[in-house]
């Protein structure tokens, strides 16, 4: 059986990663591609710790928490998978840690990059990104889901640290596409069109080839 796909998507909070997800799998369903569909914190009893308890744990103990939920993920819900042929959408994931644990929660870059360190990388990493402004007013409206997205001051500080993240991934050989969801509804839905047509089409790929 041919190897699918793994995609990751990342942002600051309010930047559309829900959205994107939810519509990447309708479309790549309807296309006839098999989807799972997950987050992390992942949904399982890790998982929903580290998400639940934002305010209560912080710095390296919840980078430590973030990192065992995220292997487990990977052991239970991600590599099955992807090893079965499908291709899994996750809303966030290693970017992320990089972002919120290292550049927001102080702790050290290194050991957040060593925690992570045998998570497996994505084959497509989608940053979706916005003005901070855009962000705040989203937050503003939607609410926050967490201790990171209480601080009105925070959208401003995402957005500069998943830009250097993204960069940094990408020239670590990372297939990265950063996306602007601030634009208008024929941007956003061009760029739905291009995300779907290319993970179909890598997702395709790896099936002649291993026909």
């Amino acid at each position: 059986m041919s190897r699918g796909l793994f995609v990751a998507i990342d942002g600051p909070g309010a930047a559309g990663k829900s959205t994107l997800l939810r519509n990447l799998t309708e479309r790549l369903t309807g296309a006839g591609v098999p989807v799972l569909s997950t987050t992390e914190p992942s949904r399982g009893e890790i998982g929903q710790l580290a998400r639940s308890r934002t305010h209560e744990y912080t710095g390296m103990a919840l980078a430590c928490l973030v990192g065992a939920d995220r292997y487990h993920h990977l052991e239970t819900e991600i590599r099955p998978a992807v090893n079965a042929g499908k291709v899994v959408l996750c809303d966030r994931y290693t970017l992320s840690s990089l972002v919120l644990q290292a550049g927001i929660d102080g702790v050290p870059e290194p050991v957040v990059r060593c925690i992570n360190a045998l998570a497996d990388p994505p084959d497509l990493q989608i940053v979706l990104t916005a003005p901070p402004e855009v962000l705040r007013e989203r937050l503003a409206v939607r609410g926050s889901h967490g201790r990171f997205e209480d601080d009105p001051a925070l959208p401003s500080r995402e957005v500069e640290l998943y830009r250097g993240a993204a960069a940094a991934s990408e020239r670590a050989g990372v297939r990265t596409i950063v996306a602007d969801t601030s634009r208008g509804p024929e941007t956003i839905e061009s760029l739905l069109s291009g995300l779907t047509s290319t993970i179909g089409g890598l997702w395709s790929q790896r099936h002649r080839e291993s026909a």
